[in-house]
């Protein structure tokens, strides 16, 4: 019986990479394998993992906050009481290997596994490498990595390109497309934009949707489905009601992603890790529009480093109101620029990226 911890918490582009090794883990060994998940207590992973059939166990520790606050000082508090929890937790359940996919979850077990001789693995989900990983990557056998030039920040004869592992077989041409646009009230034939915010949803994105939509006079050009996200789900439907646009769909929540990829001719999108991930299986053609208020600025250097290979389009945070719109229109409506962008984008997928972390983890324990 082969013993893996997985750790990495508090959002889905830590927990969901991890959960999809577990499966490839799972499907690889069956019966010869026990999971177990160590994540942040009072975080989403906490309820996620046992509903999805894996045991997990929590930590109490908290996150570094990069602007000032009193919260910080009780860090050192939740950081010792961390780490001895992580240390009765391997003592316990003995793992042959403790791999970790990043977030502040995941860093007292990866440290306290690599002072007891446990062989550890980090994956590293952005093209610039988070605080924790940065800090355990020193000890780790192997680093699974999405994306080419993180010599800069790890031992380059311990990483391994694997790319991001995803849940989902996004562009596995299996979808109905007929279905897919009538589950969001679309129909085929006119140009399709998806915007897509994330599940809490982006201010920025919104504005840019309001700004354009208060122009239009009542039906928009191409057809747009429009997350707002759940946290301005009421808002957006108020402005939307004062506003009502032919078109455009309105939806807080998107639950059939594969749908919502399958119709859109062009994708407007923040550059997390794990969405980037999904839109180069998909083979969309994308403008992103990164993130300003995450860690060293990860989702513009995510967005650029496919920008830099003629694989998407990118405009900042600040100019997505005025311009954002207009540059999805122009891509939308040039067809050359589209199939490049397309071609271009799916070159930099991975869709076995699970089954590759999954083979280092079990180097570890062979070795």
């Amino acid at each position: 019986m082969k013993r893996i911890i997985l750790s990495g918490g508090g959002t889905g582009g830590h927990i969901y990479p991890a959960v999809s090794v577990a499966e490839a883990l799972k499907k690889r060994l069956g019966d010869d394998v026990e999971i177990l998940f160590v994540g942040a207590e009072g975080k989403m992973e906490m309820s996620l993992i046992p509903n999805l059939g894996y045991n997990i166990k929590g930590l109490n520790i908290v996150g570094l906050q990069r602007r000032f606050t009193w919260k910080n000082f009780a860090l050192p508090y939740y950081l010792l009481r961390s780490l001895n929890q992580a240390r009765r937790i391997i003592k316990e359940f003995k793992p042959d290997v403790v791999a970790g996919f990043g977030g502040y979850a995941s860093a007292p077990i990866v440290f306290v596994a690599q002072r007891m001789g446990v062989p550890t693995i980090i994956q590293e989900q952005n093209s610039y490498a988070g605080l924790v990983n940065k800090i355990v990557g020193g000890r780790a056998k192997k680093i699974c990595v999405a994306y080419e030039g993180m010599e800069r920040f790890f031992d380059k004869a311990k990483i391994v390109l694997t790319g991001n592992p995803l849940r989902s077989a996004f562009g596995s041409g299996s979808i109905d497309r007929k279905e897919a646009f009538a589950h969001y009230g679309l129909k085929e034939g006119l140009p399709t934009i998806l915007v897509v915010g994330g599940s809490l949803g982006t201010r920025t994105l919104n504005n840019m949707m309001k700004s354009w939509i208060v122009t239009l006079g009542g039906e928009a050009p191409v057809q747009v489905v429009w997350q707002t996200g759940r946290f301005y789900e009421k808002e957006m439907r108020e402005f939307f009601a004062h506003y009502p646009t032919k078109n455009i769909s309105l939806v807080p929540f998107i639950d059939r992603m594969d749908y919502a990829y399958e119709i859109a001719d062009v994708v407007i999108s923040r550059s997390g890790a794990c969405t980037v991930s999904e839109l180069c299986l998909a083979k969309k053609p994308t403008l992103f529009v990164p993130s300003p208020n995450v860690a060293e600025d990860h989702q513009t250097k995510n967005a650029r480093a496919l920008v830099d290979k003629g694989a998407a389009m990118m405009v900042s945070d600040a100019e997505a109101a005025d311009c954002g719109i207009s540059t999805a229109l122009k891509m939308v409506s040039d067809e050359a620029l589209l199939a490049k962008l397309s071609k271009n984008i799916a070159k930099l997928a991975t869709p076995d990226a699970a089954e590759r972390v999954a083979d280092e983890i079990l180097k570890q324990i062979k070795e």
